[in-house]
């Protein structure tokens, strides 16, 4: 029996109870649904994909250990991506009190190579958008990303950026708005 047809694509309710109760497969679906959006979420506010992968691994940890604590007022996905936010801003905070600085502090890499199997001119336009979209402010970049990318709803949006649904909704259509005026100058 493979794991889709054994929990219903839109219910997490289902995983949670299973995963409470010690439920492997259950376990490994919540995990497998939501570690995508965990992480584009993480990388969307930290722009670093090395730094997005270890808050990403953090947060699934301290979410899977208080299990037992999620009351399910939230989505499990909403739930797991405040944790997230919680986790980076307890990095940023523990990382600003320390004074020391690598030799790579300030150095970026870019790596523009293209990914296996992709067109040249597809990778330019995803480097395009990821370019505009990283001159939104964070608010925006994010409510941006998380409904477009990700399907959150602006409830959701709403409870992953730590703001009200109305703030949502304004920030990502004032995002859309600016990356479609960015993107229109670009093209003349």
């Amino acid at each position: 029996m493979t794991l889709t047809s054994r929990f219903p694509e839109d219910d997490d309710r289902i995983l949670v109870a299973g995963a409470r109760d010690g439920d492997a497969d259950a376990l490994a679906e919540l995990v497998q649904r939501h570690q995508g959006v965990l992480f584009r979420f993480l990388l969307a506010r930290t722009g670093d994909e090395d730094q997005a992968a270890d808050l990403a691994q953090d947060a699934l940890v301290k979410a899977l250990r208080s299990l037992p604590q999620f009351r399910g007022d939230s989505s499990f996905r909403t739930w797991l991506l405040a944790i997230a936010r919680n986790e980076m801003l307890g990095r940023h905070r523990k990382e600003g009190r320390r004074k020391e600085q690598g030799l790579e502090t300030g150095m970026e890499v870019a790596d523009d190579r293209p990914a296996p199997g992709q067109a040249l001119e597809t990778q330019g336009e995803v480097d395009r958008v990821r370019r505009l979209m990283d001159r939104l402010p964070e608010k925006q970049r994010l409510s941006v990303w998380l409904r477009l990318y990700d399907g959150l709803s602006f409830r959701e949006v709403a409870e992953a950026t730590d703001s009200t649904e109305g703030a949502a909704r304004v920030n990502y259509f004032h995002g859309i708005r600016k990356l479609r005026e960015w993107a229109d100058e670009s093209r003349t």
